[in-house]
């Protein structure tokens, strides 16, 4: 965990917006010093590094940000999973240092924590957003829409994960007929050898028998 560090004192309102890099779930916190009973508001938003065209996409499909925030005592105050942008709300009940600390998520089964991620956050403190209802609507769409991606890469998974099962019982069936023929023709070529050796034994026995005139 790598902390970011910046003291938000007693200032009514007061807003600090800035960017930071981390790899792909790689948490980073910062600590903010909150005065008792203080609304504070956090949007954020993740472009994600494309080595093509060696830029900062705008968007960042597939990835999600969990967010905590806790007292310096340990108290969770937070603990959410949130699209590749949202906006968070909390208030301090007691005053002091809050953390907050950023983890993105991806909705990929297997991510490689070497992806290079731009996340934007802006901090207000003491600030009430008139349209904070509408706000956490959107932010509802947007954590619903993050959960639907992973569910139906989850469900892809399952799929291809059948198919693979059913080829393998499609050559499973196909290696076992074609032993159960070659069982068949083996056993049909040892009765073919039987009665050839049957045969010959028989005339060996007819000859033997009349050249030693017993017949």
């Amino acid at each position: 965990m790598q902390m970011l560090t910046f003291l938000l004192c007693f200032g009514f309102p007061l807003s600090t917006a800035f960017y930071f890099h981390a790899a792909e779930r790689e948490e980073k916190c910062l600590i903010e010093d909150i005065p008792s009973d203080t609304m504070v508001t956090g949007t954020f938003k993740i472009q994600q590094w494309d080595t093509g065209r060696h830029m900062f996409l705008e968007s960042a499909p597939g990835l999600g940000m969990f967010v905590t925030i806790t007292t310096y005592n340990g108290e969770v105050i937070l603990s959410k999973l949130y699209g590749p942008q949202g906006t968070f709300y909390f208030t301090s009940y007691s005053p002091g240092e809050h953390i907050i600390c950023l983890e993105s998520n991806s909705t990929r089964l297997v991510s490689f924590g070497g992806n290079r991620l731009r996340i934007h956050l802006d901090i207000r403190v003491g600030e009430h957003d008139l349209d904070a209802a509408i706000a956490q609507a959107k932010d509802k769409v947007n954590e619903l829409t993050f959960k639907l991606e992973y569910l139906i890469e989850q469900i892809g998974q399952i799929v291809k994960e059948q198919n693979y099962q059913r080829d393998r019982e499609e050559k499973f069936r196909m290696t076992s007929e074609d032993t159960n023929s070659n069982v068949l023709w083996w056993a049909f070529a040892q009765i073919l050898i039987l009665i050839s050796v049957g045969i010959f034994q028989m005339k060996y026995l007819k000859d033997f028998f009349i050249a030693k005139k017993l017949v």
